[in-house]
């Protein structure tokens, strides 16, 4: 079975909705890194301080065929074609360790119902 890490960076407030969408497309369990970036453009400061935003990192591993549907659902729910609030990717997983024996088993039903 071949894994990839969808990593999704985005703003603060769509942190609960994507996670809602991930679910809701079969994703299960998820990391939540708290982080902050500089964009392209230059942001407007108040009294010599910049206010970026703060961002949320979603990290899901998940069954590689599962990992674009999920990504396909998080972009359109969250509205990311039209709007700049964050971006996501997919990354392959080679060697994997840890990983719950239940979502091995999640994922290996979800083929077999596709076969």
């Amino acid at each position: 079975m071949k894994f990839s890490a969808l990593v999704a960076v985005l703003a603060d407030e769509l942190e609960e909705q994507a996670i809602d969408s991930a679910k809701a497309a079969g994703a299960g369990g998820v990391t939540i890194l708290d982080a902050r970036g500089i964009g392209a453009e230059e942001k407007k400061t108040f009294f010599g301080l910049t206010y970026e935003g703060s961002q949320s990192v979603l990290v899901f591993v998940l069954e590689r065929k599962l990992s674009v549907t999920v990504l396909k659902r998080m972009t359109r729910d969250l509205d990311l074609v039209r709007n700049s609030k964050g971006v996501m990717f997919t990354l392959p997983l080679e060697h994997i360790a840890g990983i719950d024996t239940a979502q091995v088993e999640q994922f290996e039903s979800r083929i077999r119902d596709d076969i």
